[in-house]
């Protein structure tokens, strides 16, 4: 028989409708939303920054300097290729009240020109220029609200930044570059430039980075510019930013976190897909009937598969188009709420490239998932009508319809990697959900094998009896039931682990293993009374300290250092440098010599091993570092072991003194103290005698970190959650499909003398047994995968979570029991004469 002829067979099965294809039609829906959703937010987010760029840039380019201002030839140039140049000083300070309160704020300090494009809003609307100006003798700040509230003060009050007074003259409501302040330790103060001078907070060697927002003529070409910049300022370690790219590190972040959702949403379409295939084979049993008559009057094997095979593609095409509506309208019609929560503009709009993306991964899933139950259907015999046996094949399908799938599951792995761009994490997500689904397989098969095994055991306790029968019996949903459920809740029980730990990694532990306070921008003649008053406090066990330049890693062995470490932290931004003439203290030397004592020879570098290692660079290599513009180049003449995760002082570049000693810097310490009060006291005593000096709370900034994994967590969470939310209906659907075997089972024990209490009780604890089951088996599985993703993937210690462990398992009990309840009323009101003639 011909195409034409089983597309007009499979049209004619459609004319009935859909029953029996719900549960099929929502697992492609939920699965194509879910990935569209993620993906129309992340190209939204993209579409904001590419259209607001020199807006949230401040100016159509930017040249940011480390720790100094732009000489006299450097802003000559700046100006000469720009209609107007706007200087911009950003640093961490302490505001400071005469009532003692005092806060650490990230303080932005802007000429007459800020800012080259938009505007900031202030509360009284008095204008910024007004605002800095101050009132009477005294220059004026704008404060962000909080800052105000943790200061106990109020607009018109005086604050204190470094040692100038401040009238405080209006509230900041927005500033037009939010994503250039990176991230923030403290909340925004804005100030004018000029009344910093003596203050002693832009002294030489302290800590802070000047930006120059260009406004450049129209119809400049940005990338000419930024090549002929890098020429001119090759040694001034100038970097350069504009509006093609005005927020990099946003957009890799929006970037990064929508692709580990969209490998999170694969989950949920690896849920889905046990939902469709449960779904096709339990609407194919249905259909066994009509199959056998077909065969009988001469359809063959290839007619028979593509009749069915035609329907399952006009189903799932409604599907994906239903996902497409409801993933990409979702985020359109919730644009001005989402867009009010991020800090970054977004443009929402249907994107072709996220559409795309969920219908592929959809179709994949769909074909993965349906050719075997479709292979199987083609196996129906015309004997059928005659005799159930003869209905089809057990096992596995034909070889071709094998190797089609593990060519799909190919393309499908290959997709993920394209999309993503993460490799590593794709091939351990993939790994995960494989995994999984073959332990939840085997699972399913144990608990069905030991449920045959004890039914004659159960002789005395009838329910329980009968739960065993119905998981063990034919026709049993215990495969679907276990597989779905299973892997919702393993994926949300990984996610758990991983937030869990991840929480852990960093707040675990504080007290014993990180200092109470960085205090940065101590100056060299400042230092002997602050270890005096540390030296002196009993509270107080233990202190340390180091001069401390920063530097950009300009350089290695005469390559630009981002060509050899593309994307490595180190090379990203400028690193803390450091000076020691013996070996600190708790540091172990892995590979060369350190320098001698009183060593005044060529400069010399000792680099962090694991940070070698990851930058492929070793003992021998050289390294040029631009400190204050000037570029410094030695050779790493040892490897030391630096944890970063103890939060204490640590630096990737030591050198030898008379290297970097004379040139402008400050000194660095980091303070752990016993008790809450002698921290107090400590950062009363060190700001009121130096004004300069800027203290900051290690507590409060993990607090921030931890926040923002929060809210990481909580998007995970919410993607893990469409998975459950998937396995939910795939489990209604399993629990749906055998209310019939159930109704014809109750009718027969009502017979027999059953009562309902008996047979609720049986259908109970046959969802009791397999929720256990199938919880048990998430449990081990996200545990696994947790342990996995946080070793390899976080490189974070792990211990496991129980509270959330058990709940989420406890959770997939609970969801297991009431599917099993739901559906247990029509067993429980059907008639048994009635039942019973029906299968005359």
């Amino acid at each position: 028989m011909s195409v034409s002829v089983a597309a007009k067979f499979a049209r004619r099965e459609l004319r009935g409708g859909l029953r029996g294809f719900r549960i099929f039609l929502a697992c492609v829906i939920l699965g194509v939303a879910a990935i569209a959703a993620v993906g129309t937010l992340r190209e939204s987010v993209r579409a904001g920054l590419a259209d607001q760029g020199a807006a949230l840039l401040g100016g159509d380019a930017e040249i940011e300097l480390t720790y100094r201002f732009a000489d006299e030839a450097e802003r000559d140039w700046m100006e000469s290729v720009a209609d107007a140049v706007s200087e911009i000083a950003d640093f961490r300070s302490m505001a400071r009240t005469d009532e003692g309160a005092r806060e650490l704020t990230q303080v932005k300090a802007v000429d007459d020109a800020y800012p080259l494009v938009g505007e900031v809003e202030l509360s009284p609307d008095i204008g910024l220029e007004a605002a800095l100006a101050g009132a009477g003798d005294r220059p004026g700040v704008v404060m962000e609200p909080l800052l105000l509230k943790r200061l106990g003060i109020e607009v018109g009050d005086t604050v204190r930044l470094g040692d100038r007074a401040f009238r405080v003259m209006a509230e900041l409501v927005r500033e037009p570059d939010p994503s250039r302040a990176g991230f923030g330790l403290g909340p925004r103060t804005i100030v004018a430039r000029e009344a910093l001078d003596g203050s002693g907070l832009l002294s030489e060697g302290s800590l802070f980075s000047s930006k120059y927002r260009l406004d450049l003529p129209p119809g400049t070409d940005l990338s000419a510019l930024q090549t002929r910049a890098m020429e001119e300022l090759e040694s001034s370690g100038a970097r350069w930013t504009d509006a093609r790219n005005a927020s990099p590190r946003v957009e890799e972040f929006v970037t990064r976190l929508g692709a580990f959702l969209v490998l999170v949403g694969l989950s949920g379409l690896a849920v889905g897909g046990v939902g469709i295939s449960a779904a096709l084979r339990s609407y194919l049993a249905g259909k066994v009937q009509v199959i056998a008559t077909l065969r009988s009057i001469g359809a063959d094997q290839r007619t028979i598969f593509l009749t069915y095979f035609f329907q399952v593609g006009v189903l799932a095409v409604l599907g994906i188009i239903g996902g497409l509506i409801l993933g990409v309208g979702l985020p359109i019609a919730l644009g001005p709420v989402i867009s009010a929560r991020l800090p970054v503009p977004a443009v929402f709009a249907a994107y072709p490239a996220p559409m795309i993306e969920a219908a592929l991964y959809s179709v994949l899933s769909v074909l993965i998932f349906t050719l075997w139950p479709l292979a199987r259907a083609r196996e129906v015999r015309a004997a059928a009508l005659y005799r159930e046996a003869a209905g089809g094949r057990h096992g596995w399908p034909g070889w071709r319809y094998v190797a089609a799938t593990l060519g799909l599951l190919g393309l499908l792995l290959l997709a993920a990697v394209l999309f993503s761009g993460n490799l590593r994490l794709t091939l351990w997500t993939a790994s995960g959900i494989i995994g999984a689904l073959a332990l939840l397989t085997l699972a399913a098969m144990a608990v069905q094998r030991a449920a045959r095994l004890l039914r004659p055991r159960a002789a005395g306790h009838p329910p329980l009896g009968w739960a065993l029968g119905a998981i063990g019996g034919p026709g049993t949903t215990a495969g679907p039931v276990m597989l779905s459920l299973g892997l919702g809740l393993s994926v949300l029980a990984a996610v758990g682990q991983i937030d869990g730990n991840l929480r852990q990694a960093i707040a675990g532990d504080l007290p014993e293993r990180a200092p109470s306070f960085f205090f940065v921008d101590l100056q060299k003649d400042q230092m002997p009374w602050f270890l005096d008053r540390l030296d002196g406090d009993p509270a107080v066990s233990r202190v340390d300290n180091a001069p401390m330049l920063r530097g950009i890693i300009a350089r290695i062995n005469d390559r630009p250092a981002r060509d050899v470490a593309p994307g490595h932290w180190v090379v990203e931004g400028d690193r803390a440098v450091s000076y020691a003439e013996d070996l600190p203290e708790r540091t172990t030397l892995v590979a060369g010599d350190w320098w001698d004592d009183d060593y005044a020879g060529p400069p010399q570098l000792s680099f962090a091993a694991e940070e070698a290692r990851e930058m492929g660079i070793g003992i021998g290599d050289d390294v040029t570092v631009n400190i204050l513009g000037r570029d410094i180049t030695a050779p790493i003449t040892s490897l030391r072991e630096v944890d970063f995760s103890s939060v204490g002082m640590g630096f990737v570049l030591l050198m030898n003194p008379s290297a970097v000693e004379d040139a402008p810097h400050t000194f660095i310490a980091t303070v752990y103290a016993d008790t809450e009060a002698a921290e107090e006291a400590i950062l009363r005593d060190v700001t009121d005698r130096y004004p300069n000096v800027t203290a900051i709370n290690v507590r409060d900034a993990l607090s921030r970190v931890t926040d923002l994994l929060a809210s990481l967590a909580s998007a995970t969470s919410w993607g893990a959650a469409v998975t459950l939310l998937t396995g939910f209906l795939v489990l209604i659907g399993a629990a749906a499909a055998d209310a019939r075997a159930r109704t014809y089972e109750a009718a027969i024990l009502k017979t027999l003398g059953a009562t309902r209490a008996q047979i609720l009780s049986s259908i109970a604890q046959r969802s009791l047994i397999l929720g256990v089951a199938a919880g048990a088996v998430a449990l081990a599985a996200g545990i696994g995968g947790g342990w996995a993703v946080s070793r390899f993937i976080m490189d974070t210690p792990y211990a496991v979570i129980w509270p959330s462990a058990l709940a989420i398992v406890a959770g997939g009990v609970v969801v297991t029991l009431l599917a099993g309840l739901a559906f247990a009323w029509r067993p429980l009101r059907a008639s048994p004469a009635r039942i019973l003639r029906a299968q005359e």
